[in-house]
């Protein structure tokens, strides 16, 4: 157990950080796996209105990468990693589509 005052305060900012990185994290896992499940739902049935709903996960998916890229949460190289996944997945879908 921390001693001084300033330990003690570390600890605690270290857990307040340490949960607001593992929330981010974790929306940022939920929502690419939302993202990968409807590009299976389209390629499975490509209709347009599949396809608007593979952009709109795919828009909430980004946003919430760039929120954790801007707050420090993922490095921005993870997250362009992560949104190239998200963008390749698609394409490959797209390109068997046509």
């Amino acid at each position: 157990m921390a001693n001084s005052k300033s330990a003690i305060k570390r600890i605690e900012i270290a857990e307040r950080n340490r949960q607001r990185n593992k929330s981010y994290k974790s929306s940022v896992r939920t929502l690419m796996k939302k993202y990968f499940t409807a590009v299976e739902a389209y390629s499975a049935d490509p209709k347009p209105e599949a396809m608007e709903l593979v952009n709109e996960r795919m828009n909430e998916a980004y946003s919430k990468i760039d929120k954790a890229i801007k707050r420090n949460v993922l490095h921005k190289n993870n997250g362009a990693r992560k949104k190239s996944r998200l963008a390749k997945a698609l394409k490959k879908v797209t390109a068997n589509a046509s």
